[in-house]
């Protein structure tokens, strides 16, 4: 596939990087010769300087052939106006656009053929906030991810002593669970090594477990696992920008929520913006504000700064002054790597988490989700199932039958139970399908429209699933 990408930073090179390792035609446009620079040392891509929104520059990327433009520059404008150009002038087929600003994905008409043209838009500023709104739920967790409009989610967690599935094998966590309560350890991490779960595989101390269950049941699972937190109630937020101000937001509802921030315009901009908030300007990386603060009372610490390294300071200090959970983002992934697990619970890669919603569209097939997991190393996917036992290579068959994909497994199966039920939905009631979850086993049949997660611990073996689950040119 042929792919123009706009914009070199952070979400433009994690975007460059998934796809260049999956056998695309990559080329990416910015005005930084620097950044092209970094990315091309890399990675096996082409690169232009230059502004994406003007059609010469386009062209001279390749426009006329490409299949794909992917405009994820900083610019709201500029993202626009060159799906625009690359509806009206050059008839790519796929136009995705990076956009910040809530009017422009409002109002759906925007982004229509006869306005800005952007078949798929993408808000990665939101979907960070989403995803630090549930691990604020889930304290417990380094990842918690849903799949299914939320009928099913996957939560990682690091196994600690005193679990009672720690020290035990896998099998054993059914003897557990509540009557009917069904879930799967789809993956294991020990050491930054993937270990295969098998019914014998025995959960160490200090492992990171993926398991997955259906929403109603994930606390109960959760449990088996390792100590429950408690609720996160106080938060304490470092930085006031457009990730700390929007989860703020979210977070007011329901907690007591303090932000700090060291720029007092800023600081006053956000004052305004939340209702329930208590914003400080000063410096999060100071001892003596924290400890006035009383950091030693917060359930949660968020370092969401522009600044990698405030970031780590910050949330390291919070964790020594007694701060029961930290959190920092963190856009290099070396830093993320070396610093979760440490004195910082989780380091959160900004790009990892908004590039899930992006290959969903990139993806062979009809892929409902993808998600990025353990910074890139692996993902986890909904596929959607068509076809029959003629054009499908998974339709009728049961999962033991499936080509054996090594790194890759079938971790639940959500299916159209026939049922409905009335539900509130932007203001309206509707009428809404009911969802059956299953956690399939070896004799599990899939059947068409069943939507399929799986798991894969290796990238490699992503397209192999792909071809997989692609229904065949006699399905009509």
């Amino acid at each position: 596939m042929r792919i123009i990408i706009l914009g070199a930073g952070q979400v433009g090179a994690s975007v460059a990087e998934a796809l260049a390792s999956e056998a695309n035609d990559i080329t990416i446009v910015d005005q930084s010769r620097e950044n092209l620079g970094d990315i091309a040392d890399r990675l096996d891509v082409r690169t232009i300087v230059g502004n994406g929104a003007l059609p010469s520059v386009l062209q001279s990327a390749g426009i006329e052939d490409a299949d794909m433009i992917v405009a994820v520059t900083q610019s709201d404008s500029t993202n626009l106006v060159a799906c625009k150009i690359a509806r009206s002038l050059f008839n790519v087929t796929t136009r995705i656009a990076r956009l910040r600003s809530a009017d422009f994905l409002e109002d759906p008409r925007m982004l229509s053929d006869e306005n800005f043209a952007v078949t798929h838009a993408i808000c990665p500023e939101q979907e960070i906030t989403d995803y630090i709104a549930r691990l604020v739920e889930f304290p417990e967790a380094l990842q918690v991810l849903e799949f299914a409009e939320g009928a099913v989610t996957l939560v990682c967690v690091r196994a600690f002593e005193g679990g009672l599935l720690v020290g035990h094998p896998i099998k054993a966590m059914c003897d557990h669970l509540p009557p009917g309560v069904e879930a799967r350890i789809a993956a294991i991490f020990r050491e930054h090594q993937s270990v295969d779960p098998e019914g014998t595989t025995v959960i160490e101390d200090g492992d990171e477990v993926f398991v997955l269950a259906a929403t109603e049941y994930i606390r109960p699972v959760m449990r088996e696992l390792r100590r429950m937190l408690q609720p996160v109630k106080r938060v304490m937020i470092a930085g006031g920008g457009n990730i700390g101000a929007r989860i703020a937001g979210v977070l007011e509802v329901d907690h007591e929520v303090k932000i700090i921030e060291r720029d007092a315009r800023r600081a006053e901009a956000v004052a305004v913006r939340v209702k329930n908030t208590l914003v400080l300007h000063a410096e999060a990386t100071d001892e003596n504000v924290l400890a006035q603060e009383n950091i030693d009372e917060m359930d949660m610490f968020l370092a969401l700064t522009n600044d990698d390294e405030d970031n780590i300071m910050a949330a390291s200090l919070a964790k020594r002054l007694g701060c029961k959970r930290v959190l920092a983002l963190i856009n290099r992934r070396a830093y993320a790597d070396m610093v979760q697990g440490g004195p910082i619970d989780i380091g959160l890669s900004p790009a990892q988490v908004s590039i899930g919603s992006l290959l969903a569209f990139v993806r062979r097939g009809d892929i409902a989700k993808v998600h990025s997991l353990r910074r890139g190393a692996a993902e986890a996917l909904e596929l959607v199932v068509h076809g029959d036992l003629k054009s499908s290579k998974v339709v009728g068959r049961r999962v033991d039958a499936l080509p054996a994909i090594k790194g890759a497994r079938v971790a639940a199966i959500v299916r159209n139970s026939g049922d409905t039920k009335v539900i509130q939905k932007e203001g309206f009631l509707i009428d809404a399908q009911v969802s059956r979850v299953i956690i399939p086993h070896h004799d599990t049949v899939i059947e068409d429209g069943d939507h399929v997660i799986v798991f894969c611990t290796r990238k490699q073996q992503i397209p192999q699933v792909e071809k997989l689950f692609q229904v065949g040119f006699q399905f009509v």
